[in-house]
């Protein structure tokens, strides 16, 4: 059998739906700039601190004492307890610690558990365009259809209730949102999300709120939805260690809803994952204890770095909306006419830098590219001006 047949006839041997799913955009740039030398990443989001040391000491001290064991499929009681604590004291929201937290092996665990327990075949659920590149295929997967809702610069990558509600069927069973945003940087004002919560209530929707940027913006303040007036019990907050602790590989997540939904996300997560790893939990209590000096000191970084990339960009003739979340800066390249791949491609073989595309996180993400501002000024500068003679040469 010929190559070619082999790989046809294993391909028609898998899932329909996994087939129709691209890789994802980000990793293939990530796998790319991996065997160049000399490469500036603004691709991956990914702090560029180390975690703290107090939080990796206790997990340290946590294997000295042979804490390798599997927990509670719901996590260490101990971290729930803090995890609790944390929600009450930040947002005044009260969410029983038995009953309705789960830990995960990050969020990302988290959202496929969650639509794997909430979607019966064709439900709909609606989220922004562009958004983070796991929403959509994890809404596939789960036999549900993913609504795009067009968003854009000029409405500050926002999105609004009425787009929403435009796009309401009998068959949607819940908004998706991540604000602060992934790729755009945007944040969401109290008001608006509370014009979301209206529609959801009158129209008996779910609203899932990816948070996990939370802690990071820069000069406004982030609204937890869950927070928002009569919404709580309907909203499945979603959140993690990864961006505000810098700890991306310990893989430690949460969801918070009403016990129900907990207990169905956990059906799932016993089956498959079974729990999250303890000495990851560990390193999460201490964050929670005592990580909160660290964080705001990352912050406090990281707006440096925003405030240099972002009129950097714009100084090359590059529009660039300002992000006040997360740690990703969403310039427009269509002075290049370039597609986003092109110019994402030509910049990494010609000037040794890597942006991810903004198709990656959706057809709205055309004559866009993101880059991450989680490196350190001088490769944010250097890559400036590499960026710069790229652009001088294919402006059009």
């Amino acid at each position: 059998m010929s190559t070619k047949s082999r790989s046809q006839r294993y391909r028609n041997l898998t899932s329909r739906k996994v087939n129709q799913i691209s890789p994802s955009g980000i990793r293939r740039f990530f796998d790319l700039l991996a065997s160049m030398e000399g490469v500036i990443s603004l691709g991956v989001g990914e702090p560029d601190f180390a975690t703290p040391w107090h939080i990796r000491e206790a997990a340290i001290y946590s294997l000295e004492k042979g804490y390798t064991m599997y927990t509670s499929n719901l996590g260490m009681p101990e971290l729930r307890q803090e995890l609790s604590r944390y929600l009450r004291e930040n947002y005044n929201l009260v969410y029983d610690p038995d009953r309705e937290l789960l830990i995960t092996v990050g969020v990302s665990e988290a959202l496929d558990l969650l639509m794997r327990a909430i979607l019966n075949p064709g439900d709909e659920v609606i989220m922004p365009d562009p958004c983070y590149v796991s929403y959509n295929p994890c809404v596939t997967l789960a036999g549900g259809i993913p609504i795009m809702v067009p968003t854009n610069q000029k409405n500050n990558f926002e999105i609004r209730a009425a787009d929403i509600e435009a796009r309401v069927t009998n068959k949607t069973k819940a908004i998706l949102i991540g604000y602060p945003a992934n790729p755009t940087g945007a944040v969401m004002p109290r008001n608006k999300l509370v014009e979301i919560a209206e529609l959801a209530r009158r129209h008996g929707l779910l609203v899932i709120s990816d948070e996990i940027y939370a802690k990071l913006v820069y000069g406004v303040e982030h609204t937890c939805f869950a927070t928002l007036p009569e919404i709580k019990e309907d909203t499945i907050l979603l959140g993690g260690f990864s961006k505000a602790y810098a700890m991306t590989g310990w893989r430690i997540g949460y969801a918070a809803a009403n016990q129900e939904i907990i207990a169905a996300m956990t059906k799932i997560h016993q089956y498959t994952m079974l729990c999250a790893p303890i000495m990851g939990q560990v390193a999460a209590i201490e964050a929670l204890k005592t990580g909160e000096a660290s964080a705001a000191e990352m912050v406090e970084e990281y707006n440096r770095r925003r405030l240099v990339i972002v009129k950097g960009l714009n100084d090359i003739g590059l529009s660039c909306f300002e992000p006040h979340g997360a740690f990703y800066a969403f310039p427009s390249i269509k002075v290049t006419s370039m597609t986003s791949e092109e110019f994402a491609e030509r910049l990494l073989t010609e000037e040794k830098v890597a942006v991810v595309p903004g198709t990656a996180f959706g057809q709205c993400g055309e004559g866009y590219v993101r880059c991450c501002y989680a490196t350190s000024l001088a490769d944010i500068e250097e890559a400036l001006s590499r960026m710069k003679r790229f652009v001088s040469k294919h402006k059009k």
